[in-house]
């Protein structure tokens, strides 16, 4: 049988039925499928951080050290699984107000199962870039998105009116959870951690010997 990482994608429907039946039988079974989906974007970081770098200017390559890259990849990571356990705290404090009376650890594996693609997009960031993580982002989000309002009637056995209602309201705390969980996560790491960047200028504006280069004053009258 196909991991549930799979089938989500090629059959959500079925995935959401298994997964629901799994639950009922063991509802810490999710485990696996969180802890190591939350290492992909850790790990990709990690590298795409100090092994590929960015450019913020032309011709300069900016990378991490391996003291901050590692400190950027283990606040990704806790931020990944903390972001699932907040999901599943509000999927079950929802759930009082219809039908359904999942437990706290079912609304954790749903939560966490929602998140798949969130976690899978994360490979982008073996090469870091601004616009590649902005689409991969919004793909992901958008994915996420239906297999919340697939799957949510399915796990949590609700009548299909209840269940819109029931995901909007689970979407919405959703956006809001995510977003202050990624910007608390990067302004927590660039004001406590002191990152220390390295940045490496390409070839062509390297010279022999230290005499050779331009004085600051030159380089300005250079560009005027």
């Amino acid at each position: 049988m196909a991991p549930h990482f799979v089938t989500l994608f090629t059959r959500p429907d079925d995935a959401w039925h298994q997964i629901r039946s799994e639950e009922e039988h063991n509802s810490a079974h999710y485990l696996g499928h969180l802890f190591l989906l939350a290492l992909i974007p850790a790990v990709s970081l990690f590298i795409g951080t100090t092994e590929v770098g960015w450019s913020l200017a032309e011709n300069e390559q900016v990378t991490l050290d391996t003291r901050s890259a590692l400190l950027l990849s283990i606040t990704v990571y806790l931020t990944g699984l903390l972001g699932t356990l907040i999901m599943g705290g509000f999927i079950r404090w929802l759930s009082r107000t219809f039908d359904a009376r999942p437990t706290f650890n079912q609304c954790i594996g749903f939560a966490a199962y929602t998140a798949t693609p969130l976690f899978l997009s994360g490979l982008a960031a073996l090469y870091p870039s601004r616009w590649l993580a902005v689409a991969v982002l919004g793909a992901a989000c958008a994915y996420s998105t239906f297999l919340l309002f697939v799957g949510l009637p399915t796990f949590m056995r609700l009548r299909q009116e209840q269940a819109m209602v029931y995901s909007g309201s689970v979407w919405a705390i959703g956006v809001l959870v995510l977003v202050t969980l990624l910007v608390s996560a990067i302004l927590h790491w660039q004001f406590y951690m002191q990152p220390t960047y390295k940045r490496t200028p390409s070839a062509d504006q390297s010279y022999p010997t230290h005499e050779e280069r331009p004085s600051v004053e030159r380089q300005q009258e250079q560009r005027e």
